[in-house]
């Protein structure tokens, strides 16, 4: 769970959403997981027993509709609103700074990434190249343009050992800067999912 609903706060949070209108639990994960633009979502593992703490203490009832339970807050739910008005009303701003945060990390993940996917596409395009080239008969092939390169152990392209090396030490870089930055688990989740984004674009390229 994000940090932002430590201390009893997801519980305040959720009588506020239901302040709103009755949701039933599939609703209130869509709402927060919109909330914070995508980068978290709860699970129903940490929705529902909450729930049914609230229920339990009188602050929501339920009723059942098309085998769902559609939850709605009681007078009591809103006087504990009332009374903790101010402490929303800073949850509410934490919750945007929170928002304002996880946005400029994804966006530096994504600034290094492209750079990243940019480098691996032109070292490929060139691997692809000298392959080619290394496959035409000695009448076809061209004389390389600069010094000559030497192949790697095995007769490999040079270039596809580099490759090789970036993908290792981007791999290191990226676990460095996530443990220097002492991410939580909502900014972990957000840099994964960037991650599978490059990764997809490679498969993408790769085809």
């Amino acid at each position: 769970m994000t940090a932002v609903f430590s201390h009893g706060r997801l519980r305040l949070y959720l009588l506020k959403l239901l302040d709103d209108g009755p949701k039933h639990g599939y609703e209130l994960i869509r709402l927060l997981e919109d909330r914070f633009l995508g980068l978290y979502a709860p699970s129903a593992g940490t929705i529902y027993p909450r729930l049914q703490r609230l229920e339990a203490e009188g602050r929501v009832t339920h009723t059942a509709a098309g085998g769902r339970k559609v939850y709605e807050i009681t007078e009591a739910g809103r006087a504990e609103l009332r009374q903790r008005a101010g402490e929303l009303a800073t949850l509410e701003s934490d919750i945007s700074s929170s928002v304002a945060d996880l946005s400029a990390l994804a966006g530096e993940i994504r600034s290094e990434v492209r750079g990243s996917v940019r480098d691996l596409k032109r070292e490929l395009r060139e691997a692809t190249r000298q392959t080619r080239q290394s496959r035409r008969t000695p009448w076809e092939a061209a004389p390389p343009p600069g010094p000559a390169r030497s192949a790697a152990p095995g007769g490999e392209s040079p270039l596809l050992a580099e490759l090789d090396g970036r993908l290792a030490a981007f791999t290191v870089e990226i676990g460095a800067l996530v443990r220097a930055g002492r991410l939580d688990d909502v900014q972990l989740r957000a840099a994964i999912r960037v991650l599978d984004g490059a990764l997809d674009g490679l498969r993408r390229l790769l085809r």
